[in-house]
């Protein structure tokens, strides 16, 4: 690396200077690149790092900026290193990777990474034949003037957007000159929050190409004492698992990650094993009531989490949304996580069921002892509520919190409980009092700070910042519940976490003359596996007489505890590591105390807002954090006539993130829009051939996977048609018929290997048939294996097998991730995929089938079939009142709900929840005659 990239290096906090970790990254190249340096294991790998920093220079030359070439670019990442430093729970990450354009020409490189959405980007910095170009935070009304002339001129200006639940995707593009390098360095920090019992460190990681340096470090120092460490991904084969290396002291531990470019190959295709999530979770031990202090450089941390302490009661009022767009999943979810949570409940807790839309229904007028008995009936009564009518959020929660104080003034519940209000909804208040703010005003002043109110916000319509304002406001918080097959998983955690109140009223006190600016230092609540940091200022290094006292109302008596003070000295404990450690507890500081300005803002009087957001923007400022309020900025060299222009990079809020997400499709997007229109015409398109047919619709592409789900994709209105079928295991149906060429897609339909009296019957596909005649070629794939015919000639494979078979007229490729793609020459492209599912509660294992339609194009007009009527379009209207939606297809008034279905084509392991309108009743009105004119008499059988 050059001098002055070296020198800004130097110039950092040590802290900064470490190397590496856990983020998602990936840069986007061309199949073509190649990749080719070897990389040498180091033990000490803080001190390889500042050598590589000296001697990447060497390598990188100065070169003119070519003229873009529209060729194939030919770039060769070579270096992709991920680390990370933990000083007392304070994660300190850089990311440095590497590539060479090794062609004669310009080329475009991008890159990609995930950090997690609680973390503050404190750095980015660019190298480009030999020069620095480096971030610099400003304040983000003055960096906005810089985007706006990056965008307007046509220039990719940085972008930071949601990734997920927990992560957030940094991208930038690169122009680099013929035979030239660039190095992208990003830095971010983050204070890692205790959950269930766990700290963890999250990273997701893909690659394109095999890298032939590839490194993940993870270095965790807790004078504390580390009480376990545990790191998996769900990358991990049986051969990369013995490559994760873990080292672990008393006080110390280590992750080291670096598999060869050879064993990131993805067996059975030419990318990158490396894709998914890479995941070290670990804890510290816990002897001391007052907890833990740190001091470094004249700041201090405390964390209090003291071990061994019974649990306080809860009195909780659950407030569930049952209004007419909880239809369906949503509806069915929230019953099946309010089973396992009721279940959950201890029996000295008390709690009551609320359910509303329009109207307010009460379980009962009472809190009830959670008794086995009257658990089971209150699961009883969840099992039968249904959706209907729109959502008074006002009149709901003041029930709950009526009916909390009613029992608290009657003395029905025990003196030291936590009262609680768990409120779940989908939706915005339209029913009753429906201004947001007045409801804020309506729920503070009824709770009186005496309760708490956590607020769970269903799908990407709720009007989650609504809620998030509202929860605080009430002691409590809120959590965003993604609509997805996990929803109840994901509800079920949410209450883990709350469900287990150690201690009310947390007050944590300091020697009043040896501290100052304090971060937040009093609680409502601390909950098990939680735990409650405070930082602060100390006035000069002096420890002496420095009392640390703590109060709290426990459940039979009032916790008090208090002492001196002591601190760990980390240079003993630590020896030739001082470097390491620099300003972090300063920086800790510095971080949640942005964090709970900008929290608090909203909370406040507009005076009080205005100074506690001037406070947050000066110490972004000052400390280099990218907030809400501020930008990071980076010229770099990207036109061809020299000229500069600028990277913008942002901190998303979570309304941010939440629209975000809209516009990519990861909600109701097409419901939202309609909603606008009185109705239009919708046709389905092919994704992979957009090929139009002569007419003004396009071809369509249809799926089926799931229990049976059928999806028809409408990729150019962002939206989808969906129908359930279900018969009796071993019937047969007719999905796909082209007499013109002789193609045919027959699937047969499976149960479950053991069937549950009285329970659901869920049936899936099994084994599907694909022939074709004027090819010659068939197929016969079920759970067990793919048989192939072409020929004269049979070749059969197992799904644990993986190769490439190309014929004349046939593609075959088969991975093992249980991915089969067939390609026939001249006629259509499909994809089978192989699923396992394992019943909870009894892990019965089912696997089954789902069918993928890639290309259908040369298909005639004469297709039909339940998948292949589809393929040369279809014309409906839809038109969405205020709690339904009316389709008009084929003649015929259909009535649609909203659903989420699973398309597993793009990814195979995850799949990718696509919102679609569900037609009920086997899709009648839909399809084609009815479902049973599909039935067929044998596999291979057309009628």
């Amino acid at each position: 690396m050059p001098g002055e990239v070296l020198s800004h290096f130097q110039a950092m906090p040590a802290v900064w200077r470490v190397l590496l970790l856990l983020l998602w990254v990936c840069i986007w190249l061309p199949a073509q690149a190649q990749n080719a340096v070897e990389i040498s294991r180091t033990e000490d790998w803080t001190q390889s790092f500042y050598t590589e920093v000296e001697k990447t220079g060497d390598a990188l030359h100065t070169r003119s900026v070519q003229k873009r070439s529209t060729k194939t670019a030919d770039v060769e990442v070579y270096s992709v290193k991920l680390g990370c430093i933990v000083t007392s729970r304070f994660a300190h990450t850089i990311m440095t990777s590497k590539a060479l354009n090794k062609a004669n020409t310009s080329q475009e490189v991008f890159f990609e990474m995930d950090l997690p959405k609680t973390a503050f980007i404190t750095n980015f910095t660019m190298e480009i034949d030999g020069r620095s170009y480096v971030g610099e935070v400003k304040e983000k009304d003055k960096a906005k003037k810089q985007y706006d002339k990056a965008v307007s001129s046509g220039q990719t200006a940085g972008l930071v957007k949601a990734s997920g639940r927990k992560m957030e995707k940094f991208s930038v593009s690169v122009n680099i000159a013929a035979q030239s390098s660039v190095t992208f360095i990003l830095i971010y920090e983050e204070l890692l929050q205790r959950k269930l019992g766990k700290y963890e460190l999250l990273s997701r990681l893909k690659s394109e190409q095999p890298v032939q340096e590839f490194q993940i470090q993870a270095d965790i120092y807790e004078p504390q004492g580390i009480s376990f460490v545990e790191a998996t991904a769900t990358f991990l084969t049986n051969e990369l698992l013995p490559l994760v290396e873990k080292t672990v002291t008393d006080t110390t531990a280590r992750i080291f990650f670096s598999p060869t470019a050879e064993q990131q190959k993805c067996p059975g295709c030419d990318g990158s094993i490396i894709n998914g999530d890479f995941i070290i979770t670990y804890d510290v031990k816990r002897e001391k009531n007052l907890g833990e202090i740190q001091v470094v450089n004249g700041y201090f941390v405390h964390f209090f989490s003291p071990p061994d302490l019974s649990r306080v009661p809860k009195n909780v009022v659950f407030v569930i949304d049952i209004s007419g767009s909880m239809v369906g999943t949503k509806i069915k979810q929230t019953r099946e996580a309010m089973v396992a949570i009721l279940n959950d409940l201890h029996e000295e807790d008390h709690f009551a069921i609320i359910l509303f839309d329009s109207q307010i229904i009460t379980w009962k007028n009472f809190l009830t002892k959670a008794t086995k008995d009257n658990v089971n009936e209150a699961i009883r009564y969840i099992k039968k509520i249904k959706e209907n009518g729109a959502t008074n959020i006002n009149a709901a929660v003041l029930r709950a919190v009526s009916l909390l104080q009613s029992e608290r003034r009657g003395e029905k519940v025990p003196e030291r409980s936590a009262d609680m209000i768990i409120l779940l909804t989908d939706g915005m208040p339209n029913a009753g009092e429906s201004d947001s703010s007045t409801i804020q005003m309506n729920v503070r002043s009824a709770i009186g700070g005496n309760m708490s109110l956590f607020c769970l916000g269903f799908g990407n319509e709720v009007a989650y910042s609504f809620l998030d304002v509202m929860s605080r406001q009430n002691n409590g918080l809120a959590r965003r519940i993604f609509e997805a097959s996990d929803a109840v998983v994901q509800l079920q955690g949410f209450y883990e976490e709350v469900s287990s109140p150690l201690l009310l009223d947390v007050d944590l006190r300091y020697s009043d003359n040896k501290v100052g600016h304090l971060t937040k230092n009093h609680y409502s609540q601390l909950f098990n596996g939680s735990e409650i940091v405070v930082a602060g200022q100390l006035n000069g290094n002096d420890m002496d007489n420095f009392m640390v006292e703590v109060f709290a109302q426990g459940p039979q008596e009032d916790f008090r505890v208090q002492g001196k003070a002591s601190a760990s000295d980390w240079h003993t404990m630590y020896p030739h590591l001082e470097y390491v450690f620099g300003d972090f507890t300063e920086r800790l500081w510095a971080y949640l105390t942005i964090q709970q300005l900008l929290e608090n803002s909203d909370l406040v009087s507009q005076e009080k807002k205005d100074n506690a957001t001037a406070l947050a923007l000066k110490m972004s400022l000052q400390y280099g954090f990218v907030t809400p309020l501020t930008s990071m900025v980076v010229t770099k060299p990207d036109t061809e006539d020299g000229s500069d222009t600028s990277l913008i990079a942002d901190k998303l809020t979570e309304a941010q993130r939440q629209e975000d997400e809209r516009q990519r499709g990861h909600a109701q997007q097409s419901q939202k829009s309609l909603q606008s229109h009185s109705g239009f015409t919708l046709s389905s398109v092919t994704r992979v051939s957009s090929r139009p047919s002569s007419k003004s619709r396009s071809r369509g592409q249809s799926d089926v996977d799931g229990d049976p789900h059928f999806l028809i994709e409408l990729p150019d209105r962002d939206d989808a048609l969906c129908f359930n079928i279900n018969d009796k295991p071993g019937t047969i149906f007719n999905l796909v018929r082209d007499p013109n060429s002789g193609f045919l897609v027959n699937g047969q339909i499976i149960g479950k290997k053991k069937v549950v009296p009285g329970g659901n019957t869920n049936t899936y596909f099994g084994r599907f048939v694909i022939a074709h005649q004027k090819l010659r070629v068939r197929l016969e794939v079920s759970t067990q294996g793919i048989s192939v015919f072409y020929d004269g000639e049979q070749i059969k494979l197992l799904w644990s097998d993986t190769g490439y078979i190309k014929k004349t007229n046939i593609d075959l490729r088969l991975t093992n991730n249980c991915s089969l793609t067939v390609t026939l020459r001249h006629s259509v492209r499909f994809m089978v995929i192989k699923h396992t599912k394992v019943w909870r509660r009894r892990h019965d294992q089912q696997d089954y089938l789902g069918f993928y339609t890639l290309d259908s194009h040369h298909l005639s007009a004469s297709v039909h079939g339940l998948l292949g009527q589809f393929y040369n379009g279809v014309d409906f209207e839809v038109e969405v009142q205020k709690n339904y939606a009316i389709m008009y297809v084929k003649g015929q008034t259909l009535n649609v709900t909203r659903h989420w279905q699973k398309d597993f084509s793009r990814d195979v392991k995850i799949g990718e929840s696509t919102p679609c309108w569900f037609v009920s009743n086997d899709g009648a009105g839909l399809i084609d005659g009815t479902a049973s004119d599909y039935i067929v008499s044998g596999l291979f059988k057309a009628v």
